[in-house]
């Protein structure tokens, strides 16, 4: 099975590095022209250069909403439209709920959930003239089975799969679909810093026994923004090696 996105312009929100750079990558190797999104413009246009294919760099602070709309307005000026709307951006402030503060709550659901319904909102616009558009929002196992020391990164992610199913109704019927990959364990810089035996404690947790690769959320982010799952909207797929099944 072939993935071909030609002629199709991508938007990936945190596309710099880690899972976000993986999605980029994949997406521009299956022909698409793709919106590189970071903070650092200088650190977007460097990742665009590398990754090719026409792709370019916009900076955005995600948890603005005039930035988030200025951006998908940016990115229809340079590529004449979007079809592919990816929302992987997304911060985490941990801290157990009898001590989070109520700026952590609220920087995260902003920068998580806030910003997918502001960049959905605006670039549903263009894609409804086309008839056509695929919006993918990377959640995670947290919003499906929630984490202790996580309520407001659950909660984002939560609220990112009740979203995207009622976008998925909503937009059915002019051939837009949205759905949501959620990320189990994936190997990061911030995984790379983990101990052997942290590793190990949760690998135990995993039927494959192994963390995941940003390579294995960009996979399913391809195949969804296909023709290939043309008859698939309102899902949830986890990538997770089996742990939440």
């Amino acid at each position: 099975m072939r993935i071909d996105l030609t002629n199709k312009v991508a938007l990936v929100t945190g596309s710099t590095r880690g899972i976000g750079r993986a999605i980029a990558e994949t997406l521009a190797a299956c022909g698409a022209r793709v919106a590189v999104v970071g903070r650092d413009l200088a650190k977007a246009e460097a990742a665009a250069a590398e990754i090719g294919n026409g792709a370019q760099g916009f900076a955005c602070e995600v948890g603005d909403p005039a930035q988030v709309t200025a951006l998908v307005e940016g990115v229809e000026k340079a590529f004449g439209g979007i079809d592919i709307l990816v929302n992987n951006a997304g911060i985490t402030k941990d801290n157990l709920m009898l001590r989070m503060k109520d700026e952590d709550w609220n920087a995260v659901l902003e920068t998580n959930l806030r910003s997918a319904f502001v960049a959905i909102r605006a670039a549903q616009r263009g894609m409804m003239k086309k008839r056509w558009g695929r919006i993918i929002n990377i959640a995670s196992v947290v919003g499906l089975i929630g984490n202790a020391g996580q309520a407001n990164y659950a909660a984002s992610k939560a609220g990112l799969i009740g979203l995207s199913k009622s976008v998925a109704k909503e937009l059915a019927s002019r051939n837009i679909l949205c759905n949501v990959v959620a990320p189990g364990f994936i190997k990061t810089d911030m995984t790379d810093a983990m101990t052997p035996e942290a590793v190990q404690a949760l690998s135990s947790q995993i039927p494959l026994d192994r963390f995941g690769s940003p390579q294995d959320v960009a996979s399913a982010v391809a195949f969804l923004a296909s023709e290939h799952a043309a008859y698939i909207t309102g899902q949830v797929l986890t990538v997770d090696g089996g742990m939440v099944m």
